[in-house]
């Protein structure tokens, strides 16, 4: 998938600015970094997932038919 059709709606959101910025200025320590600091990132977004997941199971089952 193209980013620009994956951000076409949000152009000045941070996640599409971030994954539209040029890399070629960074050194391979800065690189580094940067895929540590993402990583972190995906590591707090999936729990927030597995956690908003668990939430609506629950209240399926609470309102269950």
């Amino acid at each position: 998938m193209d980013l620009d059709e994956l951000f076409a709606k949000t152009p000045g959101d941070p996640l599409t600015l971030l994954c539209k910025e040029d890399l070629d200025p960074y050194s391979v320590e800065e690189l580094e970094t940067r895929i540590d600091a993402l990583e972190g990132e995906i590591a707090r977004v999936r729990t927030k997932l597995d956690g908003a997941i668990t939430h609506r199971k629950a209240a399926d089952e609470l309102f269950k038919r």
